[in-house]
């Protein structure tokens, strides 16, 4: 497949720069669609799953713009918004956790890393299986597979953090920048996907 993108891209004239530029562009123009879809709070796992099936389709060479996103994305949110209404949920425990180790409850620190690891290891399964999903496919089975790289394979995981962390980062430092970035986390679980499915 890597020679099949170098020869598409010397017949069009590309250099591998211009390819890496343009790619990155596209990142950082569906981090601001994957925001925008987000943005009633409960379809941020569609709003993940149709960016990163636009990303693919951009590395695979095939036509789609913002009319396939918004296709994706209709198709993904039907059952998708009850993931992320589970990940709020998920977050409310952890903030209850936090709140517990701050008041001095006994056992309260180990209580609270625990959640607070629970809550990183499930947006890493969120965004593989955000990264996998297909039109057609269970938003459940693709929770509980992507549950299981994420373990099996800690270093992809540990990747997709650093892109968790890149955003937070973003974030404190200017709110603006971190919404172009969350284009660059959807690519890296997309990158983290095909990469797991090559060895």
């Amino acid at each position: 497949m890597t020679e099949a993108r170098a020869e598409a891209r010397t017949e069009r004239g590309e250099s591998r720069f211009a390819e890496g530029f343009a790619l990155f562009a596209e990142c950082l123009l569906t981090g601001v669609w994957i925001a925008v879809a987000s943005l009633p709070l409960v379809t941020y796992p569609a709003a993940f799953a149709a960016g990163a099936r636009h990303l693919g389709r951009r590395l695979a060479h095939e036509r789609g713009g913002l009319r396939e996103f918004t296709a994706d994305f209709r198709v993904a949110v039907r059952r998708g918004w009850l993931v992320g209404l589970a990940g709020w949920a998920a977050l409310a425990a952890v903030w209850v956790d936090v709140q517990a180790v701050r008041s001095g409850l006994p056992g309260g620190p180990f209580v609270g890393a625990v959640g607070v690891t629970a809550l990183i290891g499930a947006a890493v399964a969120g965004l593989r299986a955000a990264a996998a999903w297909r039109p057609g496919a269970s938003w459940r089975s693709l929770l509980a597979q992507a549950g299981r790289r994420t373990v099996l394979d800690p270093a992809g995981s540990f990747l997709i953090v650093g892109g968790l962390a890149v955003v937070v980062c973003s974030a404190w430092f200017s709110a603006p920048l971190a919404v172009a970035v969350l284009g660059a986390v959807a690519a890296a679980a997309v990158a983290v996907e095909e990469r797991y499915r090559r060895r």
